[in-house]
């Protein structure tokens, strides 16, 4: 249970991935308005503002301003946790209802701005988790549709975006497998079925002496990661 001298006041968060730093919608200063302002309307106060810039929302574990503000939380040192939007505490359901777990069982409130949600109500807490798995049930539709249309165009042999992915190369209008790449792609793939991670694999292949096949350069986890995301992304 919270401790008797906690403070009445909330945390802020604000969050832009790198895809949305130029859309004022959902830039830092117009969520740090909004916040001041439902705060206000409120009769919150806000003790401060936490910011992950240029982060990505796929995992709570990977943005430390939001775990700085949990913690907090957790020792009692704000009442509740306030964001614009529920996405922008996270994309996934699992995460939304792990969050709103984790206010109810250390009795803070989470306060969603755009949804006019406060976790402190029953049927703010219910709202919660049907909105959360609406969001995801719609992401997960787009996603499809998109692999689908990707899939069409590859079993065309069609050119699918400005800069082939790692593996591939354009012929004309066509995308066709680049021998050099592709083998070092394997060698990624074996590695990480084995358990590697993609630091791990950066080390083996730098170790051996294998380049980055278009830059020429040492390799970066960054890289490889990226790499492994797209080629699981496309189902290759």
């Amino acid at each position: 249970m919270r401790r008797p001298e906690a403070p009445a006041g909330v945390v802020g968060y604000v969050r832009v991935s790198t895809s949305e730093q130029a859309d004022h919608g959902v830039s830092l200063a117009a969520q740090r308005h909004r916040l001041s302002a439902y705060c206000e309307a409120h009769g919150l106060a806000l003790l401060r503002i936490e910011t992950d810039a240029g982060v990505s929302a796929r995992r709570t574990t990977n943005r430390p301003a939001l775990q700085r503000a949990l913690r907090s939380l957790a020792k009692g040192e704000a009442s509740g946790l306030v964001a614009v939007k529920l996405d922008r505490l996270s994309r996934t359901t699992r995460d939304v209802l792990d969050l709103v777990s984790r206010a109810e069982k250390e009795a803070w409130a989470l306060h969603s701005i755009d949804e006019r949600l406060d976790t402190s109500s029953p049927q703010g807490r219910f709202v919660v988790t049907i909105l959360g798995a609406l969001a995801q049930l719609e992401r997960e539709q787009a996603a499809d549709r998109t692999r689908s249309a990707m899939a069409e165009l590859r079993r065309q042999g069609r050119r699918i975006s400005g800069k082939p992915p790692f593996g591939f190369r354009f012929d004309g209008g066509r995308v066709v497998e680049e021998p050099d790449e592709q083998t070092v792609l394997g060698t990624m793939r074996l590695l990480a079925d084995g358990g590697a991670g993609c630091y791990r694999i950066a080390t083996v292949l730098n170790a051996e002496g294998v380049a980055n096949p278009r830059t020429g350069q040492p390799w970066f986890w960054g890289t490889i990661r990226a790499i492994l995301d797209g080629a699981a992304r496309r189902g290759a």
